[in-house]
């Protein structure tokens, strides 16, 4: 009887606790602005994953794309850019044969910033496509998300979240000039975390240390010819003056696709997570009449003769 009893009042707790926290487990609606390229392809995955736990995600994304394109696990909206999809594309394709290319680093650096120009005015185009679409930002307006999933490195997501005044969780590798930085409030100390491109160890000499600081002032250039349009569109939308630095800090929550094995160590604030990974897409496993031919064609014959030998040696001792 006393058991009995002891039983009944376990699944009344239970029943109450569910009770009081139903409203929390319900699912959530996501609006999901994603940035082109390779970057879209890892937060594919993550939105996939959002839509087998039960919620909702929209994609807004131009016609006009590479990648980004209908799924069965998200609702995707999407809005007119004046680019044709063949101009896109050769631009996409030039930027990124141009970055195998093996020539002096100053002829380089004159064409990335050219090509850069190329892409950062394409991707302001973009922006302004769909923060002057009325009809689409009433519609999400209307909509009633509950956060907005974007990768910085295209602000344009961070600056729709902030004039919808919903929560932003970022969703990045990084943002060049240390963008991330200013927008975490979070400590920077050049004299101890290698900087992007400088090839400095994570113990630093004298002079590393001083190129360590001083790298990062050439790359100012880059950010204001890609970044500035941003703060203008966001200033034009909210009527008044805004940084590009107030609209970064206005994420709740940064993921880093990164980690300390990969990436030297760092401070962090609490709000910012690392959870691994790069941008990558799933393929299909290589033959192994490629494989093997892949080999052949890197290796010499011997080298692999010695490999199986080897092998064949491991495998009569494990037996």
């Amino acid at each position: 009887m006393a058991l009995g009893l002891q039983l009944r009042r376990q699944v009344l707790a239970g029943l109450l606790l569910c009770l009081c926290a139903g409203r929390w487990a319900e699912a959530g609606k996501v609006l999901v602005v994603p940035m082109e390229g390779s970057h879209w392809l890892s937060m594919q995955e993550a939105v996939r994953e959002l839509h087998a736990r039960g919620h909702q995600a929209v994609v807004v994304a131009p016609e006009v794309n590479m990648h980004i394109k209908a799924e069965d696990f998200f609702t995707m909206k999407t809005y007119d850019i004046p680019y044709a999809q063949d101009k896109f594309d050769s631009l996409m394709k030039t930027h990124v044969h141009m970055l195998f290319e093996r020539v002096h680093w100053v002829t380089m650096f004159l064409k990335t910033m050219a090509s850069l120009k190329k892409a950062s005015l394409l991707f302001e185009r973009s922006c302004e496509g769909l923060l002057c679409n009325k009809d689409l930002i009433r519609h999400l307006n209307a909509s009633s998300f509950d956060v907005v999933l974007t990768d910085p490195v295209h602000p344009c997501g961070a600056v729709l979240a902030k004039y919808l005044s919903i929560p932003a969780v970022f969703f990045l590798r990084s943002v060049p000039c240390d963008l991330d930085v200013e927008g975490t409030a979070c400590p920077n100390p050049f004299s101890y975390v290698p900087r992007l491109l400088t090839r400095n160890p994570d113990r630093m000499t004298f002079f590393q240390r001083v190129k360590n600081m001083l790298y990062p002032l050439a790359l100012k250039y880059i950010c204001l010819v890609t970044f500035t349009p941003y703060a203008r569109m966001a200033s034009e939308l909210l009527q008044r003056d805004v940084s590009l630095g107030e609209i970064l800090a206005s994420g709740s929550v940064w993921l880093f696709r990164g980690d300390f094995v990969m990436d030297y160590p760092r401070p962090i604030t609490p709000n910012m997570v690392f959870i691994g990974g790069i941008n990558c897409a799933n393929k299909k496993p290589l033959s192994q009449v490629y494989t093997a031919a892949f080999v052949q064609s890197v290796f010499p014959v011997e080298h692999i003769l010695l490999v199986k030998e080897i092998l064949k040696t491991f495998h009569h001792t494990a037996n």
